[in-house]
């Protein structure tokens, strides 16, 4: 295969206001390399909701988070966001964070760093919206939703919104270091 050349756009500012051109830039990748499975972290649907509009037709996973993160029993998805991504093709996925969960509580009981806090901090030297795709990708792999054998777009964000998109190669949560970042499609530049 000859070498590629595409554009890889870079981000002044990180957040919501860079929430459009990503999903935009995401899918523009997404047809011209054939990819159908795409996976987008939002907490409360804002999100979601412009991912469901966008990507009909594909194979979007809406990665919600993990009931009760903030309160027992509680989400920040409202059902009115839930049933708008749904009725769009969209799945949402309530799971598990894959680099903290376990780890969160015994660095909260204990003061003791875990392994899954290294790696993730070790993304996000990339940008937390580097280390949000890659994750939302993996609890999307162990929930079943996507193939580890196909590729995937991750879309992450920074403090809310999406700023980052990477095409993976997914992988499993216990499989972690068999992912693979093919592409930067975007993200924030980091600044000081």
């Amino acid at each position: 295969m000859p070498n590629e050349e595409y554009k890889v756009t870079y981000f002044e500012k990180t957040g919501y206001v860079n929430t459009d051109l990503t999903l935009q830039l995401a899918k523009q990748r997404a047809e011209q390399i054939g990819i159908k499975n795409i996976v987008v972290a939002s907490y409360t649907g804002f999100v979601g909701i412009k991912a469901s509009e966008i990507f009909k037709g594909y194979n979007l996973i809406v990665v919600a988070g993990v009931v009760g993160f903030k309160e027992p029993n509680a989400h920040r998805l409202s059902a009115e966001n839930r049933k708008i991504i749904e009725n769009n093709g969209g799945k949402v996925l309530h799971a598990a964070h894959s680099f903290g969960t376990l780890g969160r509580a015994i660095n909260r009981k204990f003061n003791a760093i875990q392994v899954d806090e290294i790696i993730a901090h070790v993304l996000r030297l990339f940008g937390a919206g580097t280390k949000v795709a890659c994750e939302v990708t993996c609890m999307a792999a162990d929930a079943g939703l996507i193939r580890t054998d196909e590729e995937a777009i991750g879309i992450g964000g920074t403090g809310g919104g999406a700023d980052t998109a990477l095409v993976l190669k997914p992988t499993n949560t216990h499989t972690f270091f068999d992912i693979k970042i093919r592409e930067t499609i975007c993200k924030p530049r980091l600044n000081d």
